[in-house]
């Protein structure tokens, strides 16, 4: 019985379960993301977390330290290279673990192990942008933070409403510019009925002339 002991010896000796801690977190360091089971994820979390926070300082006490646990330089280096960077900022909680699921053999609970910061669909800049906060007196906090979030709302209004209003503004636009060519097209329509109409009435003074001067000849004969 594991009564009251944080350790989960995972059915293996310790020397066992050091070597596994081992090439998981060098695994985990090495590829941002594993899968395995839910108990063993756990027991990883534990395990590699420390190392993330002692790889904050670059120096060559740490990465003796740290290379003592996991006994694979590109695992270490990599660790100091690419995650200590992007992790500067995050005060512990290094790692995420997802469920997925149980395995088909023996029912084992399956999950994903990843590194937080290098999961592009849950990382966002929030973090870039927003200032660094700092623990203070929780009086008037809420006050404060309702004013900000209706300052926020208000904003966004406002900046629907000029986006509504900048739509209108472009289809009375587009409604005038359609105006001015319906007008043209019917003063042009108009000119040109005139222009017919012109032609039809010189055309039948021309033939009433032609009939008045046959009218006149016959006469005269």
């Amino acid at each position: 019985m594991r009564n009251q002991n944080k350790i989960n010896q995972l059915g293996r000796t310790a020397a066992h379960r050091n070597a596994m801690m081992s090439n998981m977190a060098s695994s985990l360091i090495e590829h941002k993301r594993i899968s395995t089971t839910v108990a063993k994820a756990k027991a990883l979390r534990g395990y590699v977390e420390p190392l993330i926070t002692k790889s904050k300082t670059d120096t060559t006490h740490s990465r003796r330290m740290v290379f003592r646990k996991l006994q694979n330089k590109h695992a270490v280096s990599e660790l100091f290279r690419e995650v200590a960077p992007k992790v500067a900022d995050r005060a512990g909680g290094y790692t995420r673990i997802i469920k997925t699921g149980f395995r088909q053999g023996d029912s084992a609970e399956m999950c994903i192990i990843e590194l937080v910061d290098f999961n592009e669909l849950y990382t966002t800049d929030k973090k870039a942008a927003s200032a660094k906060k700092t623990r203070r007196s929780r009086r008037g906090g809420g006050a404060k933070a309702k004013s900000e979030e209706k300052a926020v709302e208000a904003t966004a209004a406002t900046e629907a409403v000029e986006g509504v209003k900048e739509k209108a503004e472009a289809a009375v636009k587009t409604a005038e510019e359609v105006v001015e060519d319906v007008k043209e097209a019917v003063e042009e329509v108009k000119e040109v009925v005139a222009d017919a109409t012109e032609d039809d009435t010189s055309e039948s003074k021309k033939e009433s002339l032609d009939d008045d001067s046959d009218d006149e000849e016959k006469k005269d004969a």
